[in-house]
């Protein structure tokens, strides 16, 4: 079988970031000297066209790696176009809460990455949204089809999806302008000095670990401004349920900003200490979401309640529950 070029697109955490060094943060077994050595050969293409290893990279770039004659290079050698695989259905099914001609806005199920990337090239997110259309849609083109923004593999909760590029554009427009709200439940280590707060730090890739975010200097390489909010709401066992609220989407706002206050998730084995009891995965869910609706206007909210694998864990931390 005849291999096809691995395509992926930049997402956030790969913002501002070398061309060389994305790759070899981005594909397994791929060293910096590796990338340099096929850029060089014209192998990788960046929206289409030969790239230089010093090209910064910018979010929705469309990045492609032709496939060599010889697999003598250790690139990974795949069968098909990410954005063309014949992809396995994911065991978990996808609840839609709500949609209209413009949008769906999605529950999504713990274990289930939104769209394809190196290493998790099926049962994504996308995929159930194909086959819940029954194909294509306008927005098909591009490997993230439709998405505005994520969540990550292991947390659970609510997500909008643009049907139309025009809603797309609207919803990412109010993104951007930090008009949505976007709140999540997060179980944390500790106890909380103070009542309520905010996390004001910029993140960026770990220097150190390039598949893991930091809090980095401002102005730094890679940092992007980034904003969270929390509120405890019940304190139980030397642990704390907050309520978090994003005002920025960086990669792992959330888990990076908590852990660096000291009050990682629980559950999360990146950025935090696993000390039991803990639950089957980090106890994070996004619970809450409003926007406006991107044709009419109307302002929309929807609640997620936490699923039954981090509900069943956490009975001694809901609110009104002895400490």
């Amino acid at each position: 079988m005849t291999s096809l070029p691995i395509v992926f697109a930049v997402d956030s955490a790969l913002v501002g970031e070398r061309l060389d060094r994305a790759l070899a943060a981005t594909l397994p077994g791929m060293s910096r000297t590796r990338a340099q050595a096929i850029i060089d050969g014209e192998r990788v293409r960046v929206n289409g066209r030969p790239a230089k290893a010093s090209l910064r990279l910018e979010e929705g770039m469309r990045v492609e790696v032709l496939p060599s004659p010889t697999p003598e290079d250790g690139i990974p050698q795949v069968s098909a176009d990410v954005s063309d695989l014949t992809r396995s259905r994911s065991p978990v099914p996808l609840r839609i809460v709500y949609e209209d001609a413009d949008l769906l806005v999605v529950d999504k199920p713990a274990g289930m990455v939104v769209h394809s990337a190196p290493g998790h090239e099926a049962g994504t997110l996308v995929d159930e949204l194909r086959s819940h259309l029954d194909g294509p849609w306008p927005l098909e083109a591009g490997s993230r089809p439709g998405i505005v923004h994520r969540l990550d593999k292991d947390t659970s909760g609510l997500l909008v999806v643009a049907k139309n590029p025009e809603a797309h554009a609207a919803l990412a427009g109010q993104m951007k302008a930090r008009s949505t709200v976007k709140r999540y439940l997060a179980l944390v280590e500790g106890r909380m000095s103070v009542p309520e707060g905010v996390v004001d730090a910029p993140i960026g890739r770990d220097p150190r670990h390039r598949q893991r975010m930091a809090i980095v200097r401002a102005g730094g390489a890679g940092g992007r401004e980034a904003r969270t909010r929390f509120r405890a709401l019940q304190t139980a066992r030397g642990r704390t349920l907050l309520e978090v609220q994003l005002e920025t989407g960086r990669t792992h706002q959330i888990r990076v900003h908590l852990a660096a206050i000291h009050h990682p998730v629980v559950g999360d084995l990146t950025y935090g200490r696993p000390e039991p009891p803990l639950p089957p995965r980090q106890f994070l869910h996004a619970a809450h979401l409003e926007f406006a609706h991107p044709r009419t206007g109307q302002w929309l909210s929807f609640d997620s309640p936490l699923p039954a694998d981090l509900a069943a864990f956490a009975l001694p931390w809901l609110p009104d529950s002895a400490d």
